[in-house]
């Protein structure tokens, strides 16, 4: 990742907009994440609504147009340069990871409570890393959405194409081709890697016993964790654990 100088360009804020339709550019790359409600956007190479679950890259010097209800509430991300992977990446519009979407419930908390430069820096700076790590998936369909949701939600469940197709409201035949259009994996292979992530982050960050990280993710047979984990990692779960 290539070092994102900070300083008082840098800056973090809770906004609304209304419905008036307005239009502007700055001399800084903005980021706009809804938290509640949607945002229709106009800029060079996009036109069309940004939901909770998803961030928009507004560059440098680039008019846009924006209109939201009054109601609506988004995290807006001001930086004098952007994270390798969104300056390189052609999609304006992505998909951000559960963690991100956690952490700007705290941004939103925070800065509604209390004015504190040196914790605002520090929030800053967690949020560029936090965006340095999302893979720049195109903004998805809301039925895939869906699906992601509450795979990531559920992964210590049985997982099936068929139950997963019926949340889509799709045939499974559907389902698997428009997953893989968006995801760029199969539904099996995404929620593989979904799950063999979290069980190497619960085994390096906490002190579950390695049966219990297995049933976390899915897998009631221990021996069958093993294999998959080791396949995936080339390391096994006891060389992980705490």
């Amino acid at each position: 990742m290539k070092p994102v100088n900070l300083n008082m360009s840098n800056h973090l804020s809770i906004r609304f907009y209304s419905r008036k339709r307005r239009g502007h550019s700055h001399d800084y790359h903005q980021l706009v994440l809804p938290l509640r409600g949607v945002i229709n956007i106009e800029v060079e190479g996009y036109v069309g609504k940004v939901a909770p679950g998803e961030c928009v890259v507004i560059k440098t010097g680039e008019i846009h147009h924006f209109t939201a209800n009054e109601e609506a509430r988004f995290v807006v991300a001001d930086l004098v340069e952007l994270p390798s992977n969104l300056a390189q990446s052609e999609s304006l519009v992505f998909s951000i990871t559960p963690p991100l979407i956690s952490y700007l419930n705290f941004i939103e908390k925070q800065l509604e409570h209390q004015v504190n430069p040196e914790l605002e820096q520090s929030m800053f700076e967690t949020f560029v890393l936090l965006l340095a790590e999302q893979g720049m998936f195109k903004q998805l369909d809301h039925r895939i959405r869906a699906v992601l949701e509450y795979v990531l939600e559920h992964l210590s469940e049985r997982l099936t194409i068929d139950d997963l197709a019926k949340i889509a409201c799709l045939s499974p035949t559907q389902f698997k081709k428009l997953f893989k259009v968006q995801v760029g994996l199969s539904p099996m292979q995404f929620i593989t890697g979904e799950r063999m992530e979290k069980a190497k982050a619960l085994l390096m960050h906490t002190d579950y016993p390695i049966q219990l990280v297995a049933e976390q993710v899915g897998y009631s047979d221990l021996s069958s964790f093993g294999r998959r984990f080791t396949e995936h990692f080339g390391l096994s779960p006891r060389a992980f654990s705490r």
